[in-house]
């Protein structure tokens, strides 16, 4: 199939595009949010073309893939046909929902034409849809291979913009977290912590340097409080690293206990940290877990199959 979507998010769309299908990215010469293109850091097939608006009235599309709701109306716009009215269309939500929680409407609740496409069960519970139909396709991830050394008795975190982000990732629990191992901070916009004691940012690394670097560290820490479940956890979990995690939103269904710990006691998660970082033969041991839980879970077959009816539904 001919499959239009937006590059929203880098890591996801990774997973998406290695599917059988056609994949069209529109491209701004700003490379802008509407425009991104295709990936700079991640290794993305040929059958990821980018398109420009000026040609997309040409092109031929067999399903639209929304992300984000002013994605209808650029559709609109720049294709001349209106999904879910004149070509078929589905609506990824990647995120919890906001706001007045757990009555926020999402932005496709009460229409029929675009069903609603939710990556977690915690989201598609959270979200109120109306009568939109909804569905859920779990994350599915491009296996890294197991890496893990924890040769560094450090903790790894991964998150975009801690700054801004604040409370919602747990940008709060990382001096704490500090206090009782060095942490190591990956993502983009890191480095405006970096006067943080006991933290080392590493700022927007590729995937394959990311790769190399996590499974260095002796143990993954997940801080989020409320933003859906990060790729970055599963890959982290793929690389065969053990989990100390915030006990929130999909994160208590998707780390099992063999795997490391999920908590919501601060106590408890500073014990966690400590324990692994401490404990070389117990960190690995769970890191073997974690990476067959993941494997079994969020494997790319299951994904791809899962999106392929889908669209195949859709069309």
């Amino acid at each position: 199939m001919r499959v239009l979507l937006w590059h929203v998010h880098g890591s996801w769309t990774t997973s998406f595009v290695q599917g059988g299908h056609d994949y069209h990215l529109p491209v701004t010469p700003d490379r802008g949010p509407d425009g991104l293109g295709r990936a700079r850091t991640w290794d993305w097939p040929a059958s990821v073309r980018e398109v420009e608006p000026a040609a997309m009235r040409d092109l031929d599309v067999d399903v639209v893939v929304l992300q984000r709701p002013h994605e209808l109306e650029l559709a609109e716009r720049w294709l001349g046909r209106r999904p879910g009215r004149d070509l078929p269309a589905l609506y990824v939500e990647h995120n919890t929902p906001a706001g007045e929680v757990p009555e926020t409407r999402h932005p496709m609740a009460d229409q029929r034409a675009i069903p609603v496409v939710h990556v977690t069960g915690f989201n598609e519970l959270f979200w109120d849809c109306g009568t939109a139909a909804t569905t859920v396709v779990e994350h599915g991830v491009v296996d890294p291979g197991h890496r893990y050394t924890g040769e560094l008795p450090h903790a790894a975190v991964v998150v975009n913009d801690p700054v801004r982000r604040g409370r919602f990732v747990g940008t709060d629990l990382l001096a704490p977290i500090a206090g009782v191992a060095p942490v190591d901070l990956f993502g983009m916009r890191v480095s405006l912590l970096d006067r943080t004691p006991g933290l080392t940012t590493y700022e927007d690394l590729s995937q394959d340097a990311m790769h190399a670097e996590l499974p260095r560290r002796r143990v993954y820490v997940h801080t989020a409080r409320w933003t859906s479940l990060g790729l970055s956890l599963i890959e982290a979990m793929l690389l065969g690293m053990p989990v100390v995690a915030v006990g929130a939103t999909e994160a208590p269904f998707a780390v099992p206990p063999e795997a490391g710990l999920v908590t919501t006691r601060r106590d408890q998660l500073l014990e966690g940290v400590a324990a692994f970082v401490h404990d070389p033969d117990r960190a690995a041991a769970a890191g073997r877990a974690a990476r067959q839980h993941a494997l079994d879970r969020f494997g790319l077959k299951r994904f791809l199959r899962d999106w392929d009816e889908l669209l195949a539904q859709a069309r």
